[in-house]
């Protein structure tokens, strides 16, 4: 069914913050047209009851790392597009390609990281480039350029002159830069800013700037005397105003120090997405295996989580671009696509309204990245949206009770997106076909 009329169910606008009943005609990926409550409705075509139900856009995660055992668990959570920040635009070839209507999502995608020596994962690989020398960092630009990058991702033992080189090289290209600067030693969030860098994930790097010569990596016994429950507000306003001055954008994913602050007591919803996702081995023996370190995580996690709240929001309040994104499946239990409504949960839970969340993970963020045709719910967008049970804009927490999602003009519900999970075995052949096709490359 490609062409259909969802009829009398309670449109959210996300743009101008208000709601309306009324009907959309989806006509293949398209909206091609949308009524309201008192207009005639095109005959003939098949219809989509939802009325008493409410309609908002598919949902934007602006910081995951997806592969295809886990893709279509994005969907099925209502989470259209990802931004996918860092990994590699090469293994990601088979989703990047797939039809408007397929049950995995919209692909906006970095390829890999580039890092300083000696590299936090390790040497140069297919997932991260490691380098001191600006002039090979320019090279790798033109690479990923080639290779189909939408931006850059730049990790935290980068240095400095190397920075500087990949934004000076981004720009010939018209990409914008990110930066993860969570375990950086050297860099800060303002170094980054003067630098020319477009993005700061995670809002890391402030604690480096705020709190001169702390890193994580440090003793952090000398630290015990900062109150990292309550951070400096002052500095970190600031920061901020230097951060608005140059138009840096912000995706905090602060579900991603939620997780394991909360741990064992997840957030966990119960609902047939978390079913599959809970039976995906890999998954979680992933999870299992890194609470192990759950006293490391949770030390560096307690240092960012308050600062990246009070930043997010100060940053928002001053009119920042701040985005919702949640870096999974990083760390503990970031459930793929889930974990995007926890995260929108938390932007109200730290003074955002239902509204300015919902635009965080929908029409900001395909602003945020020119994306003019998704987002919104609008003639002449991508027929992304979501079929809600319950209205978002009374309380958050109903983003998740999910009725219809409907992906590029086709309606699915989450039972028959979650059919179309791959098995574990065809993943890992995937990916060995993919490693077998980088190593014939021969790439640095």
């Amino acid at each position: 069914m490609r062409n259909f009329v969802i009829k009398n169910g309670t449109i959210i606008d996300v743009e101008n913050g208000g709601s309306y009943v009324g009907s959309i005609e989806v006509e293949r990926n398209m909206v091609k047209r949308i009524f309201t409550r008192d207009d005639v409705l095109p005959e003939g075509l098949a219809t989509v009851d939802a009325e008493g139900k409410y309609i908002i856009p598919g949902l934007i995660d602006m910081h995951c790392h997806i592969n295809e055992g886990y893709a279509a668990h994005f969907v099925a959570s209502g989470v259209t597009t990802v931004r996918n920040a860092a990994g590699n635009v090469m293994l990601l070839k088979n989703l990047i390609e797939k039809p408007d209507h397929a049950p995995t999502p919209r692909i906006y995608a970095s390829d890999r990281m580039i890092d300083g020596t000696p590299g936090l994962w390790g040497p140069t690989s297919y997932g991260n480039f490691v380098t001191d020398d600006p002039e090979e960092a320019r090279k790798e630009v033109r690479r990923q350029v080639e290779a189909g990058a939408n931006f850059i991702k730049l990790y935290g033992w980068i240095k400095r002159e190397v920075m500087e080189a990949v934004t000076d090289e981004a720009k010939k290209y018209k990409l914008e830069v990110a930066c993860d600067l969570l375990n950086s030693k050297e860099l800060t969030a303002i170094d980054a800013v003067e630098l020319g860098v477009n993005w700061i994930e995670h809002a890391s790097g402030f604690a480096q700037e705020i709190y001169k010569d702390w890193n994580p990596f440090v003793d952090q016994e000398k630290w015990s005397h900062i109150n990292w429950n309550e951070p400096d507000q002052e500095k970190i306003k600031e920061l901020c105003v230097k951060m608005l001055e140059s138009n840096v954008k912000l995706c905090p994913t602060i579900v991603v120090f939620d997780q394991p602050m909360k741990y064992p007591a997840l957030w966990s919803p119960s609902n047939p997405v978390m079913q599959s996702i809970e039976s995906r081995n890999y998954l979680m023996q992933e999870w299992k295996k890194n609470t192990e370190y759950l006293e490391a995580i949770t030390l560096r996690t307690t240092i960012v989580n308050n600062l990246t709240k009070a930043v997010a929001k100060t940053y928002f309040d001053m009119g920042g671009t701040v985005v919702a994104g949640t870096d999974s499946p990083g760390l503990l239990y970031t459930y793929p696509g889930m974990a995007l409504h926890r995260e929108l949960e938390i932007f109200v839970e730290i003074g955002f309204t239902e509204i300015e969340a919902l635009k965080a993970a929908t029409v900001n963020a395909a602003k945020s990245i020119n994306l003019d045709d998704i987002g919104v719910i609008k003639e002449g967008y991508f027929a992304d949206f979501i079929i809600l049970n319950d209205n978002p804009l009374d309380n958050i927490k109903n983003t998740k009770d999910i009725h219809t999602i409907v992906k590029g003009g086709k309606a699915y519900t989450q039972e028959d997106i979650l059919s179309h999970i791959p098995s574990e075995e065809e993943v890992e052949k995937s990916i060995a076909e993919f490693m077998k096709e980088w190593d014939a490359l021969g790439v640095d």
